[in-house]
């Protein structure tokens, strides 16, 4: 066995490059792996412990008014454990240095001190002083946006009556890890904060002294959920209640499970392609290995060793590349985890960040590339220890010759001699050639994985915020109001088109399944923001029937011509049947549409309106913007170029690190692959090329041979590569599928310009690489050979 060892170590000293390439695959899916799922976890034991510690609320409800006494029925629920009731508004805020229209959420907390439920961790300043009624704690993300400290002052137009309020200190919630406003995608802590006031303070102010308006529920271990909704919707239906809904519906709690499932989803896409080519390279690599090793595998088995040790030896050599692999791959994928948790810091408002890596990670890590490339091993070998000896001493026997089809068509003649070589070696061994057209294929596809979502969101943005959404400012009212808002909107200076919406929380029924969202009611011929088919192509809502995203459709089952139950979750909360008329391509969200006039007819109102749609004179914007400021109405206003800051601000921090880390490796396992590619080459025909030297070929001749076969093939591999690569990036677009945004597959000519361009040039370095080995050749060695 020591002599066994000996060679398994000479061996690997032998193929420490193309050893070192294989590592660095295998390390690349290793560190893919442990980067999601290290993030993933510590992400999700972050949450779960600052849920635990500030009892975050399981149950939650909004309704128009409700006496404080009702808490006690409410807390008679079985299975409640605790209730807390507060008076929850919005607010407009008139921040000096900042022009634009920003809303802040008011959320009273009890004058004695801290609530019983949804707690807040403090992290600058000082709590609400009792009796003060001038005193706000801001959420930490608005007061860095605006450079908010405690001591300064901030001006909030509360119930149409301008008020100066102190910030005594920063606050986060677990109610606000994702700080959105309602209907947004993305954050803006520039225009859209909390604050948390006393009871008292914001009670006086909305006419609420001894009511609440919003409720959250904490349950035991042994409620049903379903059943505590139930209940709570009935005692809060006389109330003006929205519809209770629980954690899993909280607007943060629901867009961080959608991204940890996108993050899953990755995790279980890239390490899966990773993995297959090291498995791919570890079995060409041995598989060559003890081809070219035949007769040393007769001699050994000639001198008594048996098919299990020589099979070990090899299976040793396999361990040592993978285990180097693994190792640094864990290692890596480590201080990566660590980064990307800390890009999602940017934006998810945890107090504290706890990094996990679970051990059965890093063993599921470890056996899955051990198993697989033992099977791959295991595969090669067997065809080497089963000759017997006697046979393997021999050679292997000459390859059949005959000429190419190139020759068969009759253009051999103007082929010189090497070129005729070249066509004969690949079309001779047309199952080696393949495997290494295949190889390259792939390291040009995944290098294409790593760009397209540079194109695939560029192309969503512009779907979403060019051809689909093309208003200004889109503005909310605080309640439902008349039409006669419109025209009001239409007087003022700069405003030069006007389209009204009426927004309806509601929840969609179709069989067993449902979907919590909102119906926006808009015109029919709408042109601001206009509805988009699955060609793109812009539609006229129909005068009866909803009209829902593809996604939407899809999540629910329907389609056009299927009839669903709307149970809409304001006023009387009435349940209608409405037949569903179209299904639109959107790439954000999950929403539901209708003509304005038949939703307020489907909700037996008036012409009602909730909001508007605005096209302006950007010369004239902050004029608007401070008239807008002076309508109590008006809760708030989204400008469409802040909406795309936002959406490119979020999704570029995480994108950039992903990407770049995709290219990076991708870029590595292009290099492994060809450089492989071209070592295996060098050392089967090694012994062919030093003859040709010692018949006269000079090495510039015996190169080009060498080289010139990789060309050929690297040359055949790319545009198979493009297709391997659409294919990839199609299965991670379908992978990615979410309610928070879905990815088309859409590819640029610059991708493909980019994965072509990678993979020429790792030929090109791997050819200089096995260029200078060339020059190494045993030309004594060839003489002596026993053909």
């Amino acid at each position: 066995m020591r002599a066994l060892n000996r060679k398994m170590w000479r061996d690997l000293w032998h193929l420490k490059g193309q050893a070192l390439a294989i590592a660095l695959v295998i390390s690349c899916g290793v560190a893919i792996f442990i980067m999601f799922l290290s993030t993933l976890d510590t992400l999700r034991l972050t949450q779960a412990s600052f849920y635990q510690d500030y009892r975050f609320a399981q149950v939650f409800s909004s309704l128009k008014r409700a006496p404080d006494s009702l808490r006690q029925r409410i807390a008679r629920i079985p299975g409640v454990a605790d209730v807390e009731t507060r008076v929850v508004a919005n607010a407009s805020l008139d921040i000096a240095a900042f022009s634009e229209p920003v809303t802040g959420k008011l959320i009273a907390i009890p004058d004695s001190g801290e609530p019983r439920l949804n707690k807040l961790f403090l992290r600058t300043g000082r709590w609400l002083t009792p009796g003060r009624h001038d005193e706000v704690i801001l959420s930490e993300a608005f007061a860095e946006a605006h450079g908010f400290t405690p001591g300064d002052h901030i001006t909030a137009i509360i119930n149409g009556k301008r008020k100066r309020l102190t910030i005594v200190g920063t606050a986060i919630s677990p109610e606000y890890i994702y700080q959105l406003r309602p209907g947004s995608a993305f954050p803006d802590f520039k225009r859209y904060g909390i604050l948390w006031m006393s009871r008292s303070a914001v009670g006086n102010a909305f006419d609420m002294k001894g009511a609440f308006n919003d409720v959250s529920l904490s349950l035991n271990n042994t409620a049903r959920q379903e059943a505590v909704i139930d209940r709570l919707d009935v005692l809060l239906r006389d109330y003006g209640g929205f519809g209770a809904y629980g954690r899993e519906d909280q607007l943060s709690n629901h867009f961080l499970s959608e991204e940890y499932k996108n993050i899953e989803r990755s995790a279980s896409m890239f390490p899966v392609i990773f993995l297959a080519i090291a498995v791919f390279l570890l079995n060409v690599v041995i598989n060559r290995l003890v081809t070219t090793q035949r007769e040393q595998i007769a001699s050994l088995k000639a001198f008594g060793y048996t098919n299990t040790t020589i099979a070990w030896h090899f299976i040793k050599l396999m361990m040592i590349i993978v285990l180097i692999g693994v190792t640094a791959g864990v290692l890596i994928g480590i201080q990566l985890g660590h980064g990307m948790s800390n890009i999602y810091m940017d934006f998810f408002r945890f107090p504290y960040l706890t990094f996990e890596l679970r051990p059965s990670v890093v063993t599921y890590a470890v056996l899955s590339n051990v198993m697989a490339a033992l099977m791959g091993t295991l595969f090669a070998v067997r065809t080497g220890v089963s000759l017997q000896p006697a046979e393997a001493m021999r050679p292997a026997p000459p390859m059949i010759y005959r000429k190419t089809w190139v020759e068969r068509l009759g253009l051999g003649r103007w082929l010189s001699a090497p070129n005729r070589m070249i066509l004969r070696h690949i079309e001779r061994r047309p199952i080696k050639s393949l495997l290494t057209i295949t190889g390259i294929a792939f390291a040009c596809g995944i290098n294409m994985t790593g760009q397209f979502q540079q194109d695939t969101v560029g192309y969503m943005m512009d779907i979403h915020y060019g051809m689909a959404q093309r208003q200004d400012l889109t503005l909310s009212f605080t309640d439902p109001t008349s039409y006669r808002a419109l025209y009001e909107l239409q007087r003022m200076r700069g405003v030069e088109h006007v389209e009204v919406l009426r927004s309806v929380p509601v929840r969609l029924k179709y069989e067993h399944r449902e979907q919590r969202t909102a119906i926006i009611g808009m015109s029919a011929n709408a042109d601001l923001r206009r509805l988009l088919d699955t060609d793109l192509n812009a539609i006229t809502l129909p005068a009866e029937g909803i009209v829902m995203t593809d996604f939407l459709g899809q999540q629910l089952g329907v389609r056009a011509g299927d009839t669903v139950t709307v149970e809409i979750l304001e006023g009387n909360r009435p349940v209608r049947e409405v037949v569903v008329a179209a299904l639109v391509k959107e790439y954000l969200g999950v929403m539901a549409y209708m003509d304005i006039r038949a939703l307020n007819r489907l909700l037996k109102e008036g012409h009602a309106i909730s909001g508007a749609y605005l096209a302006i004179d950007a010369i004239q914007a902050n004029e608007i913007f401070h008239a807008l400021k002076q309508m109590p109405r008006v809760a708030g206003t989204v400008q469409r170029k802040n909406e795309l800051e936002n959406f490119n601000k979020t999704m570029d921090e995480t994108m950039i690190f992903i990407t770049t880390i995709a290219t990076v490796f991708a870029i590595i396992i292009s290099f492994g692959v060809i450089y492989n590619s071209a070592r295996i080459a060098l050392t089967e025909r090694g012994r062919e090329l030093a003859s040709l030297r010692v018949l006269g070929f000079t090495r510039g001749e015996i190169s080009y041979i060498l080289l010139g076969e990789l060309a050929l093939l690297t040359l055949a591999a790319i545009p198979l590569g493009w297709g391997v690569g659409y294919l990839l990036c199609g299965a991670i677009a379908n992978n990615l599928q979410s309610e928070l945004y879905r990815v088309p597959t859409m590819i640029s000519t610059s991708t493909y310009a980019f994965a072509t361009t990678v993979v020429l040039t790792s030929a090109l370095l791997s050819g200089l690489l096995v260029r200078r080995q060339l020059d190494k050749l045993d030309l004594i060695g060839a003489l002596k050979t026993k053909e």
